[in-house]
């Protein structure tokens, strides 16, 4: 058995997934981290660090970076499914292409390499976490703010969240989310500063640290399963 912890971090070149890859390595983790180009996303080199660029949503991306974390460091602990495609647009204008991009890394990005893990985790007899990136929005929608099909993928990933927790409790395997509001990351750099403050209560933008806390959190509570943590500041709370 690994002598330290192993996470996968999926889309981690940069804003929130690069922010999860620091806290994870500041603690003393073993990490693997992913993205379509994340050799070039300027981490420092590290021993405990493994890049591996890729497409999550590829079969081979995803046996890839799970190999990986075997070869390199022993096991696979803990796995963050960050990696994201979010598009805004009025329902009647999305593409099928707009489709299948947010199903491909939301949904197919997360089934392929959650899979892996999770069978690897069963062959370790020690149980792990899985943390999902979803959104504020998918149980809050805001009609200023027009995102239905990329809500129908987090939403999925919250779903299968509580599902996932239920079937491998008794495996010590843990299934949780965190549900971010607005966050100030290239995601969102196109939208005004002063309209992303009015998406929550608080009038918060939150930096991608205040999410990798959440993560980390989430990764080491070790009787927290099935949880949805909303960092939104308030946004999910309804109309205010």
């Amino acid at each position: 058995m690994a002598s330290k912890k192993t996470v996968i971090v999926t889309g981690a070149s940069q804003g929130i997934g690069a922010a999860v890859v620091q806290a994870f390595l500041g603690r003393g983790y073993s990490v693997v981290a992913t993205s379509r180009s994340v050799s070039k996303a300027g981490f420092a080199p590290s021993q405990n660090l493994a890049l591996v660029d890729g497409d999550i949503g590829q079969v081979a991306t995803a046996a890839n970076v799970a190999q990986t974390a075997i070869s390199r460091f022993g096991s696979i602990d803990s796995l963050v499914n960050n990696a994201g495609v979010f598009l805004v647009k009025p329902f009647a204008n999305y593409t099928a292409e707009d489709f299948r991009s947010l199903v491909s890394t939301n949904l197919e990005g997360f089934f392929l390499i959650t899979q892996l893990a999770v069978t690897q985790m069963l062959s370790q007899g020690t149980g792990g976490s899985v943390t999902n990136l979803t959104a504020s929005l998918a149980e809050n929608p805001i009609a200023g703010l027009p995102a239905s099909i990329s809500m129908l993928t987090k939403g999925g990933l919250n779903a299968i969240t509580v599902s996932l927790a239920s079937e491998y409790a008794k495996n010590n395997i843990r299934f949780n989310a965190v549900a971010p509001g607005a966050v100030d990351t290239p995601l969102v750099k196109a939208m005004p500063k002063d309209f992303l403050m009015t998406l929550s209560p608080m009038g918060a933008i939150s930096e991608p640290k205040d999410i990798a806390d959440a993560v980390i959190y989430l990764t080491e509570a070790r009787h927290i399963t099935g949880e949805v943590l909303h960092v939104d500041g308030g946004m999910h709370v309804g109309k205010w």
